[in-house]
């Protein structure tokens, strides 16, 4: 069977607008949190990671579109234009479009949206993409709570592996709206402070936005030079609660041994592990129970949440591309803030940006609904 691979990418987001200008970024621990007063969004101060309008606006128009967007389809036309760009691969019936959101175009739903509400369909969102770059297949939706854009991943390579697609443009986002936000602050988990995963003294999750794209393909001669094979993954539900994880780590567990499993890759091999880390403390204590029983409470952990918040269905394919670039570099991200461990069971946090030979990787992500998923990463 042929592999498959992350190739190109792009990330949008408060820390730029290229995956470069990103991940240089992130090694020199800057944060993409701020804290914001908007009412609009949120009748209290929030902090939150938000993309700065007149340069998403300027590079939008850089497209020539002929018609009205919507932001977030804005962030995702921006990101997939650069990232098809430095791709340079044709757009035949042998390429698939699939795209990776909780809440889409949420905001039209407000009072003071142009546009018609129908737009916050889900299929609506995928038509506007495909259709303004021409792909000769229609979008396809994952949308599974904060697992969706690792989910994204796995369902374009089982796609690519059945022979239905030679590749396949993943495409993640999601928006800082008042859905989202007033939807959190009622479970009071909002932290007014940059969020400290798996750390003694969080208080809370940060919200954020952001688009990323990458190319997923079998092609060898598609790739780029931070390109990573897929080598297993794997999902599990644990049905436990609509909005609270496993108190075991069940899902979470499974769906680390049978992507292990499938990929061939042993334990001691894994370099470190990008983990969910929301920076709640039901999350983050299920993470740790969950990667002590897989026997990789040893292995090096990061949260990049502490840089960009909570991006919500986007942020696992944010956090895998991070993960790409972080292989390449050798170069292991901390977990901004984190000071002393917060959760009952050993972890290996990642607390100072270091140095190191590094190969494979392994990305969690786990969400409501008891949703779970993990991919592993080697480079190429």
């Amino acid at each position: 069977m042929d592999n498959v691979y992350l190739s190109h990418n792009n990330i949008v987001s408060s820390l730029g607008f290229d995956s470069t200008t990103v991940i240089d970024s992130i090694e020199k621990g800057n944060c993409g949190l701020s804290v914001y007063e908007d009412n609009k969004v949120l009748h209290v101060p929030f902090c939150s990671s938000r993309i700065a309008p007149k340069e998403l606006q300027k590079r939008y128009e850089n497209l020539n579109p002929n018609t009205g967007h919507t932001r977030l389809e804005k962030m995702m036309l921006v990101s997939l234009a650069d990232t098809l760009d430095k791709s340079k691969i044709g757009l035949d019936e042998r390429s698939g479009l699939l795209i990776s959101t909780t809440k889409g175009n949420i905001d039209v739903l407000e009072e003071d949206s142009n546009f018609a509400e129908s737009r916050a369909y889900l299929a609506e969102l995928g038509e506007q993409v495909q259709k303004f770059f021409g792909f000769k297949n229609k979008a396809i939706i994952v949308s599974n709570a904060c697992v969706s854009g690792v989910l994204s991943i796995a369902v374009a390579k089982r796609l690519i592996k059945q022979g239905r697609y030679d590749r396949i443009l993943v495409l993640a986002g999601d928006l800082v709206t008042q859905f989202i936000l007033s939807g959190f602050n009622a479970f009071q988990a909002l932290s007014l402070e940059p969020c400290r995963p798996y750390c003694n003294s969080r208080t809370g999750i940060n919200i954020g936005e952001v688009a990323a794209s990458v190319l997923v393909t079998k092609n060898p001669k598609e790739l780029a030079p931070e390109s990573v094979q897929i080598m297993g993954e794997a999902s599990c539900n644990d049905a436990n609660h609509i909005s609270g994880p496993s108190r075991t780590g069940e899902g979470l567990y499974r769906s680390i041994e049978n992507a292990l499993g499938q990929s061939g890759v042993r334990k001691k091999d894994i370099d470190y592990i990008s983990g969910h880390g929301t920076a709640t403390m039901f999350n983050d204590e299920m993470e740790a129970i969950a990667f002590e029983r897989a026997g990789l409470s040893k292995t090096p952990v990061n949260s990049l949440k502490s840089y960009f918040g909570h991006t919500l269905g986007a942020s696992g394919l944010l956090e895998s591309i991070i993960g790409m670039h972080s292989l390449h570099r050798n170069t292991l991200f901390a977990s901004l803030g984190f000071e002393e461990l917060g959760v009952s069971r050993p972890m290996n946090i990642i607390k100072k940006t270091t140095n190191k030979e590094l190969n494979v990787f392994l990305k969690t992500a786990s969400g409501f609904g008891g949703s779970n998923t993990a991919v592993i990463f080697k480079k190429v």
